[in-house]
């Protein structure tokens, strides 16, 4: 097939002849001319044998026969959604592989934390966001700390069905380097083995934090509460800690002086008054303290370097730390 091209100029037609074997590369080879020098595209006229169009008109040919092919070539709807991620029981994940804690044991973990819309909870490694989610539907503002990316996006898709993506948010973060030290409440599915590492940063958090774990423990930090879900099968126990206050060290009481050790949530000791110690043991909830010394019992709360409260007889008391 023979074709040219031809630029008008001033009126004229300086044409170029393509030739006869390689017709389409020549004329691309004229219209990059042509761009490169600024003709026109109106001044630009192509012929293919008996048949002449300006290259304005191709070039509009050519960008409809392009969008032509780009809405062909784009996925359906259905062709998306068939690639929607979806996560497998068992998928690897940056410290311990993905398994869903059952939806009566998310509940039942809330409940034993008495999870409250006053309360800001946080899910350590959030999965699919259930557990978020679930907090949210009671009025929580809840955050999901999450390695995997595709399971953010997920749990995001998930609240957002929901309806409570105004409370339930989820980020990509690694749970080691997170600060979540302003939640009332942590949720957790982790190995004991993860929770023990993580367990010097859980002291530290304020007294009276809730944590609750499905199934796996913190080592000798023993759980202020244990619960099974009956009918369950797998994965069907949540254990509950609250945060102690830290007491260890001396205090001063108008009785006298007491010296405190504490474990966790334990207490012992000896109250020294008059020259005799008396032994000390107790326990503590949080900031709420109580002991016994002899035959007396105390009660109290701790804030800070004060403790204050009152013995079984109703009766005033204020230690002070040293």
């Amino acid at each position: 097939m023979c074709a040219s091209i031809s630029v008008q100029t001033r009126g004229s037609y300086r044409t170029t002849v393509a030739l006869r074997h390689q017709p389409f590369l020549d004329i691309f080879h004229g219209l990059e001319y042509a761009v490169l020098h600024r003709v026109n595209t109106r001044f630009i006229k192509l012929t293919f044998g008996g048949f002449s169009m300006t290259a304005a008109a191709l070039f509009r040919s050519l960008a409809f026969a392009l969008g032509l092919a780009l809405c062909a070539a784009a996925p359906s709807s259905r062709a998306i959604a068939a690639q929607e991620f979806r996560p497998e029981v068992g998928q690897d994940g940056k410290d311990v592989i993905w398994v869903p804690t059952p939806q009566g044991l998310v509940d039942k973990m809330l409940d034993m934390a008495k999870v409250t819309p006053k309360d800001y909870v946080i899910d350590l490694g959030s999965g699919d966001g259930r557990t978020v989610i679930t907090a949210a539907k009671r009025g929580s503002k809840a955050l999901g700390i999450e390695y995997n990316p595709d399971m953010v996006e997920l749990s995001k898709q998930n609240a957002a069905k929901a309806g409570v993506s105004d409370k339930a948010s989820f980020v990509k973060a690694d749970l080691f380097e997170s600060d979540f030290s302003q939640a009332q409440v942590i949720t957790m599915f982790l190995l004991s083995s993860i929770n023990l590492k993580l367990r010097p940063k859980i002291l530290d958090l304020k007294p009276g934090t809730r944590i609750v774990s499905n199934t796996f423990d913190m080592s000798d930090w023993k759980p202020d509460e244990s619960a099974s879900l009956p009918g369950c099968n797998s994965w069907c126990t949540a254990h509950l800690w609250i945060v102690p206050a830290k007491v260890a060290g001396t205090w001063s009481l108008p009785q006298g002086e007491l010296t405190l050790k504490q474990t966790f949530q334990n207490i012992s000791g000896t109250l020294k008054s008059s020259g005799v110690e008396t032994p000390v043991t107790g326990k503590l909830n949080g900031e709420h303290i109580s002991f016994a010394a002899g035959k007396t019992e105390y009660n109290g709360r701790v804030a800070g370097a004060i403790i204050e409260g009152v013995d079984k007889n109703g009766n005033k008391w204020t230690a002070t730390r040293r």
